[in-house]
């Protein structure tokens, strides 16, 4: 790959590292319109779909003709994903690497994250070549779970909630507890 694209604001960190770590440029190809808020906590894919579109604008000049390595904390559902994928291609890229600098995501959270069900989890239920070839990413790399918890200075898994990555919970969870109403589902089929 040619250059490191976070995906603002939340994929900067991280794609700093790995720019850092690989050797290769980093640069901002994505612009982010700082009065839309969270995509993901939306619960119909129409508006998340549109405000994707409002909130990041691509640097031609900057993508076109290169191999990018794209790079965000999470994929949650997978459709804002795709939506970025497309639009850095759109811009002229001629490869699209996507790296999350989190482990997929098979679990909602009970403890205060506005995740969706389980069933609304891409990596819940579908293999990362499924996901890669859903949202149109030439490849797709996400950090391991044990990873996260060595650079979190935690590998016994001790510290830290980790139940989104692993499914296993701290305390007992109703499953059935909604939080909100919803009818969104996995818009994957495989």
């Amino acid at each position: 790959a040619d250059v490191v694209v976070p995906v603002p604001d939340s994929g900067v960190a991280a794609a700093i590292g790995y720019a850092q770590e690989s050797g290769m440029e980093f640069c901002f190809g994505l612009i982010r319109n700082h009065y839309v808020g969270r995509t993901f906590i939306e619960p119909k894919s129409s508006i998340r779909h549109l405000r994707v579109k409002v909130k990041l604008n691509p640097v031609r000049d900057l993508l076109a003709g290169r191999r990018v390595v794209l790079v965000d904390d999470s994929i949650v559902r997978g459709t804002t994903c795709r939506e970025i994928v497309h639009m850095v291609r759109a811009a002229g890229a001629t490869q699209v690497h996507m790296r999350i600098s989190c482990p997929p995501i098979i679990s909602p959270c009970y403890y205060g994250i506005d995740t969706p069900h389980r069933e609304e989890l891409i990596a819940a239920g579908h293999t990362v070549e499924e996901i890669r070839r859903f949202i149109g990413a030439d490849s797709l790399g996400y950090l391991s779970h044990q990873s996260l918890l060595r650079a979190c200075g935690d590998p016994d898994d001790t510290r830290y909630c980790t139940s989104c990555f692993t499914g296993k919970y701290p305390t007992e969870v109703d499953e059935d507890y909604e939080p909100r109403a919803t009818t969104a589902r996995s818009p994957m089929k495989c």
